[in-house]
């Protein structure tokens, strides 16, 4: 936007009047030495003009001086970017809403077409792969709707590529005939993007690379890339991770800003630390988690008071002792928003010199900790609790399965741990009790199969294996979620903004599918239009133990919204919480954190602004999706480098998901998916019913559901798009057998009188 006409003399000018009547002028002075006119300001003269203007004459118009016009550029182009306003073809600003202009982002699909997804909500718009040839995946743009495609959809013309978002890309370097290319490791990423030979830097051909875009895609041309980092061998041990890491934008290295305020930090708590906290180090407070845990946010204590319920202390490492608002920590804390746990890897919040060090609640050493100070009934109900900020000595690191022997009589403790076991034994009744609470408040339990990948001495996996949850497992869970709930509480008492965790009840039109699907087999969830937590727990029990238990119950849990970090208290549909909230895991997780400073506030007599919170949930809530993305993708490789060796095996399994294109099963004891083409289903055409999750054969009438057993083999396993392929050897038990049974006819069955 440059130009030569003059503007005016200097910076040093009475302020026109023009510009003393933008109405957010007094916040541009606060913020600016030279203040300029404010976005609002603009939009609303560019509004009033009723048409475009010409961005020499509006600087003209806003008086914009010599001195103040490239930063007046660079206002503009940043609500260019932001999708404010918009730049025609004769240079003249535009504002997109009087241009029927539809601002999202990009969401690019493997097989070269791709679709916008509104800013503002509605539906999606589709992408022709000419118009996806100047974006890539993830990219920010400004549309019009061209009309429609052959399947009625609306179809986009890319009017302006707002910003491209990706700077670089890992993937794959290939070589061929004298042309370099990268096929990126993010399918959704369609386009190649070609690598110079003066920028390969000295990759070869089918190595691991990270590669910087120098030139980014447009109509006639395409993506050029210069590699600025080797990772190496696509089979290489850990390189899974390496990947994702890099495909999903993971932040995996600390900035010497961070790494050198967290060696500053002392190494054990200092005496001065102590001042204005409670001294619990006599009580035996315990942490009980995994064999690999090394990061122990909480501990625990339990005490029976005879008829009027329990004490229960549940303390939790005080990060924000620490780590201080706005410092080299709390910005890549934030950055980050939560811990990732790759299989032999974890990609921590906060330098371990914190996570596993200063902050970790280790056995016998003085710890700083904001406790939750609780007092229980007999009947499972929080009476009363008290938040305290003190100073704690973990008297023993143990994990559950330790803790569940001495509990159910499998071993015993030695002589030093068998001190805690009345302790232990609290904890073990007064869960007891929280259970009672919990099946009264209608909370839902699904169950589901977690799984842990064993590896070996090589460092190849060994097997895969269920992660079996016993009950010292739901002991701290309970602990816990007793913790969180004081937490919501008291900050929704004491009026004080913070973040709570949201998880709200099924939208009208999947309640509607839920019910249509429950009602083939005889089953009614209840409740009306708006169904408690407790009518799904209903259900749930009334259906556990039937052979189709596992088809309903995932089917119930898909429509279900996904819990979300929001200042808005919304409640809590799963757990039947009116008010939720996540205290219990600052190490790992950022929204826990600004809980602590919130509570630390209070107690304060202060109160923290809400200002900005509800940016901060969704980027927590972003980084939370981040970091299940990257974690799947490193399973899903590991679990098909696994399968590698077991092609043409024959193997049992359930239909786990039913699509367009076939049904995903998913293997008993191994526990992993792959894919039934539909193709792969019979002499047929099959046709998908996405309300009944189901696939029907056009002649045959043959069916294949959610649900189904069936008995497959294993055909490929292809590392490189981590996809694994299987046939259908035969259809073991249908789900279809267990749907509500049809009547009889009058002839049927018995003996006339």
């Amino acid at each position: 936007m440059s130009s030569n006409k003059s503007r005016g003399r200097g910076a040093k000018h009475k302020v026109p009047a023009i510009r003393l009547a933008d109405p957010f002028y007094e916040r541009e002075i606060e913020r600016y030495e030279s203040p300029l006119p404010s976005r609002e300001y603009i939009l609303q003269l560019l509004g009033e003009a009723g048409c475009p203007v010409d961005v020499d004459a509006f600087a003209q118009q806003l008086q914009i001086t010599d001195d103040e016009y490239e930063l007046f550029q660079r206002r503009l182009g940043a609500m260019q970017r932001d999708g404010q306003l918009m730049l025609n073809r004769k240079r003249q600003l535009c504002l997109p809403d009087k241009l029927d202009l539809i601002k999202g982002h990009v969401e690019g699909h493997p097989d070269g077409f791709g679709f916008v997804v509104p800013d503002e909500g509605g539906d999606d718009l589709f992408l022709s792969p000419k118009e996806m040839h100047r974006v890539l995946h993830g990219d920010r743009v400004l549309v019009r709707v061209a009309g429609f495609d052959r399947r009625g959809r609306r179809e986009a013309k890319i009017v302006e590529v707002l910003e491209h978002v990706n700077k670089t890309v890992v993937g794959r370097y290939y070589l061929e005939g004298g042309v370099g290319f990268l096929i990126a490791e993010n399918r959704r990423i369609n386009q190649d993007i070609l690598v110079p030979a003066e920028h390969a830097n000295g990759a070869k051909s089918g190595q691991v690379v990270t590669v910087e875009i120098v030139t980014q895609p447009g109509a006639h041309n395409e993506a050029v890339g210069r590699v600025v980092e080797i990772l190496g061998s696509y089979t290489a041990p850990g390189m899974e991770i390496e990947i994702a890491l890099r495909k999903h934008d993971l932040p995996y290295v600390f900035p010497p800003e961070v790494e050198k305020q967290a060696e500053a930090l002392p190494k054990k708590v200092l005496k001065k630390d102590l001042a204005g906290r409670e001294d619990i180090r006599h009580l035996p407070l315990v942490t009980i988690d995994g064999e690999t845990a090394r990061d122990f946010d909480d501990a625990v204590y339990c005490e029976p008071q005879g008829r009027s319920g329990y004490r229960l202390v549940v303390a939790i490492a005080d990060v924000s002792h620490y780590v201080k608002p706005g410092d080299a920590l709390d910005t890549e804390g934030y950055n980050r928003g939560n811990s990732v746990y790759f299989p032999r890897r974890v990609i921590p919040m906060l330098p371990e010199a914190l996570s596993n060090g200063l902050c970790s609640l280790n056995p016998e050493v003085d710890r700083l900790a904001m406790v939750c100070d609780m007092q229980v009934s007999s009947a499972g109900a929080i009476k009363d609790y008290r938040f305290y900020p003190a100073v704690i000595f973990s008297h023993a690191r143990l994990t559950y399965n330790q803790v569940w022997d001495w509990l159910s009589g499998d071993a015993k403790p030695d002589k030093k741990q068998a001190a805690l076991m009345p302790h232990l034994t609290a904890l073990d009744k007064l869960f007891r009790t929280l259970l009672k609470a919990r099946a009264k408040r209608g909370a839902i339990d699904f169950g589901s199969t977690e799984t842990q990948i064993v590896f070996d001495e090589q460092g190849k996996i060994k097997e895969i294996v269920p992660v079996i949850r016993n009950d010292a497992h739901r002991i701290i869970e309970e602990c816990m979620l007793a913790a969180n709930v004081c937490a919501s509480d008291f900050l929704h008492k004491h009026k004080q903004p913070a973040l709570y965790r949201v998880h709200e009840g099924p939208t009208p039109e999947k309640l509607a599918a839920l019910r249509g699907f429950l009602a083939e087999f005889g089953l009614d969830l209840g409740g009306g239009d708006k169904p408690h937590a407790k009518d799904y727990a209903a259900l749930l029990d009334k259906i556990k133990d039937r052979p189709d238990h596992g088809l309903l119950q995932t089917v119930m849990l898909r429509s279900l919204k996904q819990a979300i970090y929001s200042p808005d208290n919304k409640g809590h549909f799963g757990l039947a919480y009116e008010a939720y909230t996540h205290f219990t895991s600052p190490i790992r997780r950022y929204p826990d954190l600004l809980v602590h400073r919130g509570i630390k506030a209070v107690l304060a007599g202060e109160k923290l602004p809400g200002k900005g919170l509800a940016e901060i949930g969704l980027h927590c809530s972003m980084t939370e999706r981040r970091a299940d993305d990257a974690t799947r993708d490193v399973d899903a490789w590991l679990k098909t480098y696994f399968m590698q060796d077991r092609i043409g095996e024959e193997y049992n399994g359930t239909v786990s998901a039913v699509t367009s294109f076939g049904l995903f099963v998913a293997i008993d004891d191994i526990f992993i998916e792959g894919l039934v083409h539909v193709s792969e289903l019979g002499q047929d055409y099959f046709h998908y019913d996405a309300a009944k999750h189901m696939m029907l054969g056009e002649r045959t009438g043959k069916s294949y559901r959610l649900g189904d057993r069936v008995r497959i083999k294993v055909m490929r396993a292809d590392i490189e798009t981590s996809k694994i392929d299987f046939s259908l050897i035969e259809q073991v038990e249908s789900a279809e057998e267990f749907a509500m049974p049809k009547k009889k006819s009058a002839k049927a069955g018995g003996r006339k009188k």
